[in-house]
């Protein structure tokens, strides 16, 4: 981890598209700025996080849910040895 100190109205560059600006410093809160192109999305990690939880529960019930495992060997009935 990049750990940078920075002063109010002064930036970090993330590549040559992103930009974040130290807005304002009131006691323990920081407020930022960020400039970023429309194709990055840009989330307070609680969001993130929440935004991460619904895809996953979106995938999971998207699954059949009678799918075999793929460990799970095949078993046929009709076929005796």
């Amino acid at each position: 981890m990049l750990v940078l100190s920075r002063q109010r109205d002064e930036s970090i560059m993330i590549g040559d598209d992103v930009e974040i600006i130290i807005v304002d410093v009131r006691g323990d809160k920081v407020r930022l700025g960020i400039t970023a192109p429309k194709n990055i999305p840009v989330h307070r990690r609680e969001i993130y996080d929440a935004i991460q939880r619904e895809k996953g529960q979106n995938k999971e019930s998207k699954e059949p849910r009678d799918k075999k495992s793929k460990s799970e060997p095949e078993k046929n009935p009709e076929k005796s040895e």
